[in-house]
């Protein structure tokens, strides 16, 4: 079963999921009927939260006004910056590292500093998500302050990791005598005030005079990359918010078009993905797109998979991986290990891409059939290797075609998988917006410090 958006932004396939291409070790149709079936009460819910507004999430993509913010806010910080550090853990991080790395960033040999928007040199991007002493402190050692721009993101402005970070950021910047121009130096996303609550982040923040934006009150966390929170990162390395969140809307218009389950893809994953794992016992999910710049992708799908299902015994285990490179890490587990594993290859169009290789050196190096060709029919011949191996050896793998990897495509990706979690969370009966386990762990450790 293959489904796709006119235009299409990508193509997905559950066919190497089914029995006719896997045999007994993948789903029947009638299987995976059933599991379409349960999610139509879930798709007429989705659907009318995007019409009452219910869900903030799918009506995001519409909005304007917070782009227009996202850019004025981001241009006067960034006027005379050499380096911009975002502190954000989880979901504060991970989503706007994804967008970053679509834009080059942490990819080698790729400039940090060409020219962004507005045609002025744009300033290197740092991500500080970890909590590390020894990290932070050489970090913050080798910036030039006085050129060097902080945002820093916290919803619900009590995240310990980030007011740690802030702390000791403004540290070094009253040693190094930037204390009066910290208001120039940083930039707050955290939610507005509320009666009642503590908010320290704002609180602190706004003792100093640093500007702050408004994180969604409604959208938080690893949901929380088509916000603000994803939208500065995304600045910061050039791109085109505005064609990300089109890219976004075109996943919502097909929800609220599609007329039963099987006409909508984030449906079908989701109806897959739980129906492998109830009727076949799949444990593991395996994200392995064929891409440098899906790398951080990856770790995004982790995070929102595991954190939003892993809950009252139910869930499955997502693990990230990395084309070609883990074929040669991680592939022989997925191939031949316990039949429990899952994999979805995202595959971006790259024939006839990159440097060609030379037919007489590719003779004399033993590998004649490199001749002629380019790096991208490598990475093309593996992608569809590997899809087809993992076939022939009875494991379920779904696969995503991409025509093209940019902002649009990358904007549909997000929030396809942002909606299949929460169809696969309705399929399981449980809630995939909280974490009640993290937010034990974070009581924890503040009465271990307290006491």
């Amino acid at each position: 079963m293959t489904s796709a958006m006119p235009p299409a932004a990508y193509r997905q396939s559950i066919a190497g999921c089914l029995t006719g291409a896997i045999g007994e070790h993948g789903l029947s149709e009638a299987e995976l009927g059933r599991w379409l079936g349960k999610l139509a009460p879930a798709l007429h819910d989705l659907k009318a939260d995007h019409a009452s507004g219910r869900l903030p999430l799918l009506r995001i993509p519409e909005e304007t006004a917070d782009v227009d913010e996202a850019e004025a806010a981001f241009d006067k910080l960034a006027q005379g910056a050499s380096s911009v550090v975002f502190y954000g853990t989880g979901g504060s991080g991970l989503g706007g590292q994804t967008l970053a790395q679509l834009g080059g960033w942490n990819l080698p040999g790729v400039s940090c500093c060409s020219e962004g928007r507005k045609n002025r040199p744009r300033p290197r991007t740092r991500f500080y998500d970890n909590l590390d002493p020894l990290t932070l402190a050489a970090g913050l050692a080798r910036l030039d302050l006085a050129q060097t721009r902080f945002i820093v993101t916290s919803k619900s402005g009590g995240t310990t990791e980030t007011l740690t970070q802030l702390l000791v950021t403004l540290a070094a910047l009253k040693d190094a005598g930037l204390e009066a121009r910290i208001p120039e130096l940083m930039l707050g996303i955290t939610e507005p005030d509320k009666p009642g609550k503590t908010n320290g982040l704002r609180a602190l923040l706004g003792s100093l005079g640093v500007p702050m934006i408004e994180h969604h009150t409604g959208i938080g966390g690893r949901f929380s990359c088509l916000t603000n929170v994803g939208l500065l990162p995304a600045l910061a390395r050039g791109l085109d918010i505005r064609k990300i969140r089109a890219g976004a809307r075109e996943v919502v218009d097909g929800l609220v078009s599609a007329s039963f389950p099987a006409a909508f893809a984030p449906a079908i994953g989701a109806a897959c993905a739980i129906g492998l794992a109830k009727e076949r016992g799949i444990r593991t999910l395996v994200m392995m797109p064929y891409n440098d710049r899906l790398g951080r992708f990856a770790d995004w799908y982790v995070q929102l998979w595991a954190e939003s299902l892993g809950k009252g015994g139910e869930g499955t285990t997502p693990v990230p991986a990395l084309g070609p490179v883990d074929q040669h890490s991680q592939l022989q587990l997925f191939m031949d290990g316990p039949r429990e594993i899952a994999v979805t290859l995202v595959r971006v169009a790259s024939r006839g891409l990159g440097p060609a290789l030379d037919a007489g050196m590719a003779t004399l190096g033993g590998q004649a059939f490199l001749g002629g060709k380019t790096i991208g029919d490598v990475v093309d011949a593996q992608a569809h290797a590997v899809s087809d191996a993992l076939m022939q050896a009875g494991r379920p793998v779904r696969t995503f075609d991409l025509d093209v990897l940019d902002e649009r495509t990358m904007g549909a990706l997000l929030m396809h998988f942002m909606i299949e979690t929460i169809l696969a969370g309705r399929l399981l009966g449980l809630d995939p917006f909280d974490q009640p386990a993290v937010e034990l762990a974070k009581t924890l450790t503040r009465e271990r410090l307290a006491g």
